[in-house]
């Protein structure tokens, strides 16, 4: 089973409150909302994915990177770690 399988309702969570934060800005732009405010929804839903996107790429490398069965001397789980800190840094 794949971590988005698993995690499926938990993601679908995120989903549905990014759903709203998009809703919300329809919603300014068509109150006419000041740029301000529609300028800080949209760094809201851009952070809500960036972040949502992290979640899935370091499920994805802990399930099908480090996750998996062979000789581990610990440098591919710190080889992974590496890459989940670069991911994290170039989504920000």
């Amino acid at each position: 089973m794949t971590h988005t399988i698993r995690d499926k309702q938990k993601l679908l969570l995120r989903v549905q409150r990014l759903r709203g934060q998009v809703d919300a800005i329809a919603r300014a732009l068509e109150e006419e909302s000041g740029c301000e405010k529609v300028m800080h929804l949209i760094a809201g839903v851009r952070g809500a994915t960036s972040s949502l996107m992290a979640e899935v790429m370091e499920d994805h490398v802990r399930d099908h990177f480090v996750g998996v069965k062979r000789k581990n001397d610990g440098s591919v789980t710190q080889a992974a770690e590496d890459l989940i800190g670069v991911i994290h840094a170039y989504i920000k």
